[in-house]
């Protein structure tokens, strides 16, 4: 059997999860990001009936922070840019019971967000669990990909074909290369992501595996729903893959500031315990908890805010890298 991720409804022996750690990136939302953060990991650890939570922060004071709102959790004191580990940390692959490391390069989602130690945290996580990662020279975010475990996963064509990732590299190159590297062995192009989403239309923003061969797509809360054209597109050809869909509501638009911003409930993280939620003071956070919570029968479902994480551009999905088991 090829080494794959397995899917992330599987048991995990920890996670990391990105601790605020740059006040100067942050600005006024450095604390109420960290508290946010620290409700998530209190939420995935479960009372020790969850998982092992290894919070990351980048600097000595940051670990000082982290220890006081999470002591539950073990720190790990490594530099990095930003906290995104689901795009800068290291995939783990399993293959015949051992685990492997994958890395790949990154270059800021297109050169947007080019930050020192965000290129290297995952080798240097890798190594905090004995594991010596493969590195690839092309990039890659782990956002970009979903997989449900069986060989299959999930992109967009908006990231996975962006010029600004690899200049050159066509569907057939980027399908070859998954299948190397990941063991991806059929592979789903979704069309766009979600409206502003700077990480040009992160798939676990827009659709997930929940089962295998089972993808959750959002419903448009209305007319007025600024991604209802991409989600329509996202159930057809997902549909027209062969594919069982599993509708669950959108939350509709989500203004700060006067701006559309990308949220979604999609970027729930599946945990041993519970599923976690982003919500967003919608009028669908009730409805979409439950009907995720659904999909993922013998875990607590919970729904927490993320409004000050969500500034920086992302939710719990994206700040969280799980190990299997």
């Amino acid at each position: 059997m090829s080494a794959r991720q397995p899917p992330e409804w599987a048991p995990h022996d920890c996670v990391w999860i990105g601790f605020p750690s740059h006040a100067d990136l942050w600005e006024t939302d450095l604390e109420p990001a960290r508290e946010e953060v620290a409700a998530f990991a209190r939420a995935v650890h479960a009372g020790g009936r969850g998982e092992e939570v290894r919070l990351v922060a980048a600097d000595p004071d940051s670990v000082e922070a982290a220890k006081r709102l999470a002591p539950f959790a073990a720190i790990v004191q490594e530099p990095f840019g930003d906290i995104w580990l689901r795009d800068t940390g290291p995939l783990i692959l399993k293959q015949d019971g051992r685990r492997l490391a994958r890395s790949f390069l990154f270059n800021g989602w297109g050169g947007k967000y080019e930050l020192e130690g965000d290129d290297t945290v995952g080798l240097r996580l890798a190594e905090t669990i004995d594991l010596e990662p493969v590195r690839y020279d092309w990039v890659l975010e782990g956002g970009a990909i979903d997989v449900d475990g069986t060989g299959l996963a999930v992109t967009t064509e908006q990231c996975l074909l962006n010029p600004n990732r690899n200049p050159g590299f066509d569907a057939a190159e980027i399908e070859a290369r998954l299948e190397r590297a990941l063991g991806i062995e059929r592979l789903l192009w979704l069309g766009n992501g979600l409206l502003n989403d700077h990480t040009d239309g992160h798939v676990d923003n827009l659709a997930r595996f929940v089962a295998e061969g089972k993808l959750a797509v959002p419903v448009p809360e209305s007319s007025a729903d600024p991604n209802q054209q991409v989600y329509a597109d996202a159930r057809y050809r997902a549909e027209a893959f062969g594919l069982e869909v599993a509708p669950v509501p959108s939350p509709g638009r989500v203004e700060r500031d006067g701006e559309i911003i990308p949220a979604s409930y999609m970027n729930f993280y599946v945990g041993n315990a519970a599923v976690v939620v982003p919500v967003y003071g919608a009028a669908n956070d009730d409805a979409a908890v439950e009907l995720i919570g659904a999909l993922f029968p013998g875990r607590e479902a919970i729904g927490l805010r993320a409004d000050h994480v969500l500034t920086g551009g992302g939710s719990f999905h994206c700040i969280s890298q799980q190990v299997p088991r």
